[in-house]
């Protein structure tokens, strides 16, 4: 397993992220930055692609998401702008908002999604990403009703993710909500 060091001091090959679907992307932000401390949030009003694949099948679904920092593990938030299929429409219809999946820093997601799909894990969904290469969302029972997602680390995510985490860095609660790009 690699353990390089990324720019926002996790390593590749490690969890780096908990992500959750939420129902309202703006009340959600306000109760972790009211209750937990956590900010500024990075938000994405629309992210959606003709290359998204869920369950071998391509879709269209179209996502919120914001991203922010607790220490060095990303938080990601992400509300479903529509009623497309999509990992994330499946876990609500099945148990509600709440915690989604883990995602892990690899350098070769082909490599790992194969390694894990040896062990038993199927793909739910795959999709390219704007800061290089395509994640997946993979699946085996093991942390039901959750995903793993597998996250190229890239420079160009190592960047954004190192940016989003040094704006946490002593943040004073000033521009609580941030323009991703």
């Amino acid at each position: 397993m690699e353990t390089k060091e990324l720019g926002f001091g996790q390593r590749i090959g490690q969890i780096m992220q908990m992500a959750y679907v939420v129902e309202d992307i703006h009340a959600a932000m306000d109760v972790w930055i009211r209750d937990c401390g956590v900010g500024p949030w990075f938000l994405l009003e629309s992210f959606t692609g003709p290359e998204q694949r869920y369950r071998g099948q391509p879709v269209t679904a179209d996502i919120k998401l914001a991203m922010s920092f607790a220490g060095h593990m990303n938080i990601e938030l992400i509300q479903p702008r529509d009623n497309h299929p999509s990992v994330y429409k499946e876990l609500i219809d099945r148990r509600g908002h709440g915690f989604h999946h883990v995602g892990i820093a690899v350098s070769d997601v082909p490599a790992v999604r194969a390694d894990y799909e040896a062990r038993g894990f199927r793909t739910a969904f795959e999709a390219p990403v704007p800061s290089g290469g395509s994640v997946c969302y993979l699946e085996n029972g093991t942390l039901d009703p959750a995903f793993i997602e597998l996250i190229p680390a890239t420079p160009g995510m190592d960047d954004m993710f190192t940016r989003f985490w040094r704006a946490t860095i002593d943040w004073n609660r000033k521009d609580p909500v941030r323009p991703f790009a």
